[in-house]
């Protein structure tokens, strides 16, 4: 049975809540699908798991004098907020030019960024858990950008669970429905997933 409790203003739960998305704008992006798979395991393991896309939240490229003229762009609010209200992340990034894509990156800049000088740095980032996936037409599945996202995710402050997976030659082993023609391996992006739950049920308890 879930527990609540009142602590500054936010509602705890040992239920784990969980924000799930891709890092491509792409309408058919391999990312996404894998992260809605991801997510698939976390929520059979017990988790409340929210999976949006970043396309529906369209933001100007981060620039501290557009900030400090009109403040933080509406859109960028509305996904501060989902992530302050999630306990982890399922982020499944593609690779562009061995790095995470620019709207990933821009996404991150924005939430990072404070609305008053009595929140603390980095608030709806620090202290989360991160599970990371990628998918990628490429041999290596993306697995260059992970790297780069696992550096700055961790330098903000959040948990980022050793075990990813990167998939190769996404275009033919990722079908248009979103699952994947190798069932092993549909299988172990769930148990990411299944991971990621269990390990902040731990963290909650």
């Amino acid at each position: 049975m879930e527990s609540r409790g009142l602590c500054k203003g936010k509602i705890m739960t040992t239920t784990p809540h969980i924000l799930a998305f891709g890092g491509s704008l792409r309408s058919d992006s391999f990312n996404q699908k894998i992260a809605a798979l991801a997510a698939e395991g976390a929520r059979e393991a017990g988790a409340e798991v929210t999976v949006i896309e970043l396309r529906d939240y369209p933001l100007p490229v981060f620039d501290q004098d557009l900030e400090a003229a009109s403040g933080m762009p509406a859109e960028a609010k509305k996904l501060k907020e989902l992530f302050l209200k999630s306990n982890g992340l399922i982020i499944a990034s593609p690779e562009y030019n061995s790095s995470l894509s620019a709207a990933l990156k821009n996404a991150i800049d924005w939430i990072s960024r404070a609305e008053s000088d009595d929140e603390p740095p980095i608030a709806a980032l620090a202290g989360k858990t991160a599970l990371l996936l990628s998918a990628s037409p490429g041999g290596l599945g993306g697995l260059r950008g992970l790297v780069h996202l696992r550096s700055i995710l961790g330098n903000l402050g959040i948990i980022v669970l050793p075990d990813q997976i990167a998939i190769p030659t996404a275009h033919e082993v990722i079908k248009a429905d979103g699952t994947l023609g190798d069932t092993k391996q549909s299988n172990k992006v769930k148990q990411l997933g299944t991971k990621l739950t269990n390990h902040l049920k731990k963290m909650l308890a």
